[in-house]
């Protein structure tokens, strides 16, 4: 069975990637499953940019099929922030970057306080196919690349949106889960189970559009 490499040491990501594609007919394997510690720096200016960083770092390293994630809050009241910098929000844990979040919120009313969970999936796949390459939006594939050495990315985004609360509530999840309200749950992502949050959050979204194109990866 063809291996596909989760290029992540983040173990929530790790579990909630799993669960999404445990069907597809690959084998996952995470970083420290193929013993590979790697720290990628994320300098890019986008979540796709890197998404795609990280893919092609794993993915040239190992010669693997490599799948990388980025994502993060952007919060309206904040101009966007944290957004692509929301694991860099503050030094420490997650606590001490929600509560930077809270702070900074702190005089902002419920209905000011509109916020999204962003995510984008890269998967890089090794060179096999010449003469063609793959777009980097939603799995497409575009022909006639005349460049042996073009490498194979393709991405997949989704989107969750929410607000902020005034104070964490919940104890699953990770990140900025306890104060990220989901109106149609009645719930922040950290009161939902595995299987609920897998079926609305921003990663599920983005990981169900490559498992689709996953569950097909063989016969490209």
């Amino acid at each position: 069975m063809k291996e596909l490499i989760i290029a992540t040491s983040n173990s929530g990501k790790i579990r909630e990637i799993k669960d999404i594609l445990v069907d597809i007919p690959l084998e996952i394997k995470s970083l420290s499953d193929i013993g590979l510690d790697v720290d990628v720096e994320e300098n890019g200016k986008t979540f796709e940019e890197n998404a795609i960083l990280k893919a092609k770092t794993i993915g040239e390293k190992t010669g693997l099929l490599t799948l990388a994630d980025d994502s993060g809050l952007e919060v309206d009241a904040l101009g966007g922030k944290p957004g692509v910098n929301s694991a860099r929000y503050a030094e420490g844990t997650d606590l001490d970057r929600i509560n930077k979040l809270l702070k900074e919120l702190k005089d902002i009313l419920k209905e000011k306080r509109a916020a999204r969970f962003r995510c984008v999936i890269a998967l890089y796949i090794p060179l096999s196919h010449p003469e063609s390459r793959f777009d980097r939006d939603e799995g497409s594939l575009i022909s006639s690349v005349q460049n042996d050495n073009v490498e194979k990315i393709v991405t997949f985004k989704g989107v969750s949106e929410g607000y902020i609360t005034e104070k964490p509530v919940g104890s699953n999840g990770f990140g900025y889960d306890p104060v990220f309200y989901l109106p149609e749950l009645g719930k922040t992502s950290a009161q939902l189970t595995l299987k609920e949050k897998n079926r609305v959050s921003h990663r599920s979204k983005a990981l169900i559009k490559c498992r689709d194109f996953l569950t097909n990866y063989n016969s490209l």
